[in-house]
């Protein structure tokens, strides 16, 4: 659980700083400092969120990568921390994940078994969508139960 929980900490910073740069980031910056107040002080969180937002922009402006990093390696820990207290927030983050960066793809703990029946396949089998700039290298050769006048 503690690596779902790393790995879903590491998704919302990525998501957080990518929306301090965006169009959205007014709207968002109120939900989000709503989700690390946690019933605390949400003007403390949204002036920590507005500081690093200001960071961000001028690390970006100059384009320092380092400085860029270090703002969302601070809201990485910070959101691991509010994971750690209080396992329930999990769920409450993936969903606002997926309302403010409806794109993201989160990790699923579910996994995906596929099987192919039916006969011998003579070449690649693939599953899935979305393929693009597919290469598949052969030798050209038909498997010899196969020819043309097998139709």
């Amino acid at each position: 659980m503690e690596a779902e929980l790393a790995a879903l900490a590491a998704s919302g910073a990525t998501t957080l700083v990518g929306l301090m740069v965006s169009e959205t980031w007014t709207q968002a910056r109120d939900r989000i400092a709503r989700f690390f107040a946690r019933g605390s002080d949400e003007d403390v969180v949204a002036e920590e969120l507005r500081l690093s937002q200001e960071e961000l922009t001028a690390a970006r402006a100059s384009e320092d990568e380092l400085a860029a990093a270090d703002v969302e390696a601070i809201w990485r820990t910070r959101m691991r921390r509010a994971l750690q207290s209080a396992p329930e927030a999990a769920e409450e983050l993936r969903l606002l994940l997926a309302e403010l960066d409806p794109g993201l793809k989160t990790e699923s703990a579910h996994s995906v078994h596929n099987s192919i029946s039916g006969g011998v396949q003579h070449g690649p089998v693939i599953q899935g969508q979305n393929f693009t700039g597919l290469t598949f290298h052969t030798t050209g050769t038909v498997p010899p139960d196969q020819t043309a006048g097998d139709v």
